[in-house]
């Protein structure tokens, strides 16, 4: 149901993270939207920028102040679009549930309280929650499992990621999400993820998944997953080459999720990619 402040077919939205890069990337395609509405923006106490007014910030004045109180952030939205930080999106699920706004999740790096966070928050909201919102990467993971199923396991799989150097986590969430499909698809465990080769290491195992990560420069993200067979391979790749691609995803999760039960849903569920889960 809409807040008495929007009409019936639009979105009312709150930001968390609003100033950061992917915060303002996302008030601007927000602004720009006919059938969604800026109605909060979160960031942390220390925050230079609070109580300016977030649209100002990319050039839309908007009346909308970048504020530190969750539940006032929150307090006139439908769903709230997370990209604030490891150490804050547990607060800003817990402040969701308490006020039954829906929830996606696009902060990457998330330790042990935040996933915990999604799990308490999921029994009474709904949640989506992705490490990586780009509408491609969720068909890449689509096509990875579907190539693995009519393959078979004679093909040996390498998953390679690249992003900027001022990428804190590593692997990245989405390599590993891709790896999670392959070892699904192939029945196997952590165990069998490889984290890169060096030295006078042992030769390949054949239920081996390698995972390699690559840092520098300002590369966005890309992600190859290689398939090596005998005398053939064949290389699934995807490249981000904007952010703006992941502010498109969460915006597009965000409309998707309003309205639905209680629970833990990913970026196969809001594309109906069923072989993605």
């Amino acid at each position: 149901m809409a807040t008495p402040s929007t009409p019936p077919n639009v979105t009312a939205i709150a930001i968390a993270g609003a100033s950061g890069r992917m915060g303002r990337l996302l008030v601007e395609q927000v602004l720009t939207a006919v059938d969604v509405r800026l109605m909060g923006a979160l960031e942390h106490p220390r925050c230079p920028e609070l109580g300016t007014d977030v649209g100002a910030l990319v050039g839309r004045p908007t009346g909308v102040r970048l504020t530190a109180d969750a539940r006032s952030a929150l307090a006139h939205a439908q769903v709230v679009i997370d990209f604030s930080s490891p150490t804050a999106t547990a607060n800003v699920l817990r402040s969701a549930a308490e006020l039954g706004v829906a929830c996606v999740v696009g902060t990457t790096g998330l330790g042990d309280d935040a996933k915990a966070a999604i799990e308490e928050a999921s029994k009474h909201i709904a949640v989506v929650a992705a490490p990586n919102m780009s509408l491609g990467v969720q068909v890449l993971a689509h096509i990875l499992g579907e190539t693995l199923r009519l393959l078979g396991g004679d093909f040996d799989v390498e998953i390679v990621e690249a992003h900027h150097r001022e990428k804190k986590d590593a692997p990245s969430g989405t390599a590993l999400r891709l790896a999670e499909v392959a070892m699904r698809a192939r029945d196997l465990t952590a165990d069998d993820l490889t984290h890169g080769r060096h030295g006078n290491a042992t030769r390949r195992g054949a239920r081996e998944v390698g995972m390699h990560a690559v840092r520098g420069g300002d590369i966005v993200g890309d992600h190859t997953v290689i398939l090596a067979g005998d005398g053939e391979r064949i290389e699934l790749t995807h490249r981000a080459t904007s952010r703006a691609v992941f502010a498109s995803g969460a915006l597009r999760a965000a409309r998707w999720v309003v309205g639905r039960p209680a629970g833990v849903y990913t970026m196969a569920d809001v594309l109906g990619l069923d072989h993605a889960k």
